[in-house]
């Protein structure tokens, strides 16, 4: 959530709700052309118990039929978060065998060195295994790298969709989801401010 916040409002929040896998939609201009993008937060992914599958939603499920690009995100404090990558990419291929979709691998919190659990060379190994880009970023203290790595992968996305002529997956049935809600993001971001304020002033 954090790293969706600033992607599309370029500000950071340190305390967010639950992620409820709300979907936003924001107006960008890549490589001169306006384009309406679509960002699904999905809830947080597990592993099952002492198992290399994972535990998904079926809302998550619902998500990845109908995206164009997937975005992997997980913590280099947190070596558990970078477990989930392998199996939830496994769960996607299934989901969409043939398709070549663009991919990103985020590792977040890149501020917090002293504390990391996943090294740099890790996320590349794993990064040039899944096909994707690698980032390595601080949702906290580096917009602009959060930034740089969702517009490549909007650029590149762009460019795949542009190239199918609008016959990619034809196969596939499942509506997209109605009433992008940015909206729910700036209330969201509201609250929290309020809540830091009412913290500050208690102080």
């Amino acid at each position: 959530t954090a790293l969706v916040v600033r992607f599309l409002t370029k500000r950071f929040i340190g305390d967010y709700e639950a992620n409820t896998g709300a979907l936003y939609s924001r107006k960008f201009t890549i490589d001169g052309e306006q384009i309406s993008l679509q960002v699904q937060d999905t809830p947080f992914v597990s592993l099952e118990d002492d198992t290399d599958s994972i535990c998904c939603q079926e809302q998550i499920n619902r998500s990845i039929y109908w995206a164009d690009g997937f975005v992997f995100v997980y913590s280099i404090t947190d070596y558990e978060s970078y477990r989930v990558i392998r199996p939830l990419h496994q769960h996607i291929r299934k989901i969409h065998p043939n398709a070549n979709i663009p991919l990103l691998l985020m590792a977040n919190k890149g501020d917090l060195l002293r504390a990391r659990q996943v090294s740099s060379k890790e996320g590349l190994q794993l990064a040039s295994e899944l096909g994707g880009n690698y980032y390595e970023v601080s949702a906290r203290e580096n917009c602009e790298g959060v930034h740089e790595a969702f517009q490549q992968l909007c650029q590149e996305v762009s460019r795949m969709i542009g190239s199918c002529n609008g016959e990619k997956r034809r196969g596939l049935h499942l509506v997209r989801p109605k009433s992008p809600n940015m909206q729910d993001l700036k209330r969201r971001l509201k609250q929290a401010l309020t809540s830091k304020g009412k913290s500050a002033t208690t102080l």
